[in-house]
């Protein structure tokens, strides 16, 4: 996709914000390929806040009619789908579950500590990371990116899907260990 992300209005934002989902889990993978896993880490944040940004836009209407406020309401379409901050992922995954996307917070928590292990490093005394080594943490990248592209394939049938959205889910799949 060239030019510009959409705007979270536009129909193809959807479809932009996965395939950004996609090639930051096909970098990640790339990464933990080259051993450079704290890098991965950061792509597989990145990863899933695009998939989370995509899954927030697709389900906004939901997410509304559920929020308790007009301020809320507001919040969900300016801040949280358009930025998805990191400081309320957890929170807008447990949004995400009560309207019907099971398991996301298990999912969100692993990119959080992921987060952590890229700011941090391996912490063999565990304060700072959840990770005493890199190996761990290249596990945990792994597997979020084979469940980041199953989430997304499962998605076919809800968004318009693209050449270039089936080619990056190929790309992520083949790569994973």
């Amino acid at each position: 996709m060239d030019g510009p992300l959409p705007r979270p209005a536009d129909a193809s934002y959807v479809e932009a914000r996965l395939l950004e989902a996609l090639v930051e889990a096909r970098l990640a993978l790339r990464f933990l390929q080259e051993g450079i896993v704290r890098n991965a880490a950061g792509k597989a944040l990145q990863a899933w806040r695009a998939y989370m940004a995509a899954l927030l836009r697709l389900e906004l209407d939901k997410l509304k009619a559920s929020a308790k406020t007009e301020e809320e309401k507001r919040w969900l379409e300016t801040t949280a789908a358009p930025r998805v901050p990191t400081t309320r992922m957890k929170a807008l995954s447990n949004m995400l579950e009560d309207v019907g996307h099971a398991g996301l917070v298990f999912v969100t928590s692993t990119a959080l500590d992921l987060h952590d292990y890229q700011h941090h490093g391996p912490d063999p005394d565990m304060d700072l990371s959840k990770y005493a080594g890199r190996e761990e943490a290249a596990a945990d990248v792994a597997r979020l990116a084979a469940e980041l592209a199953r989430r997304v394939e499962a998605l076919k049938g809800r968004v318009k899907w693209s050449d270039e959205l089936e080619k990056a889910l190929e790309e992520v799949k083949k790569a994973l260990p």
